[in-house]
């Protein structure tokens, strides 16, 4: 088993609290081809995401953590479990956007995929607009 001092690391951070400060129980990690949170202080719980699964992205700038540079990164996944990943009130999110876009792109060419390679699901449901005279049984109109 892999011990803390085997992973590569890329970045690290711990989730801001009041004033900026990383009073908080919430860790992310960032490898080659991982996203992890780990929270908690007694009993921890890590939550890991491929960075190939990762379909869009969105920066969070609320004034209240932008006083003190930072931001909140929102990651839309395809995951079972966590569909939305919230990288909650890290110090220079910009910087932390742009080296998550650099190793997710590396991880899509990687497996030679891209988000729209991801969306599963009847391309009918995401593309098609029903009004009153469709024809389709599955409608709600």
């Amino acid at each position: 088993m892999a011990g803390k001092k085997d992973i590569n690391y890329i970045w690290t951070d711990k989730k801001r609290t009041i004033f900026g400060l990383p009073l908080s129980f919430t860790r992310y990690f960032l490898t080659e081809t991982k996203f992890i949170t780990r929270t908690g202080f007694l009993n921890l719980e890590e939550d890991e995401l491929d960075l190939y699964t990762v379909t869009d992205k969105k920066l969070v700038l609320p004034l209240g953590q932008r006083i003190f540079k930072c931001g909140t990164i929102v990651l839309y996944v395809v995951d079972t479990d966590t569909p939305v990943k919230e990288i909650k009130a890290v110090k220079a999110p910009r910087k932390v956007l742009e080296l998550l876009d650099k190793h997710i792109n590396i991880q899509r060419d990687r497996y030679r995929t891209r988000g729209r390679d991801l969306i599963g699901g009847n391309m009918y449901e995401q593309d098609h607009y029903c009004d009153d005279s469709c024809c389709h049984d599955d409608c709600d109109n």
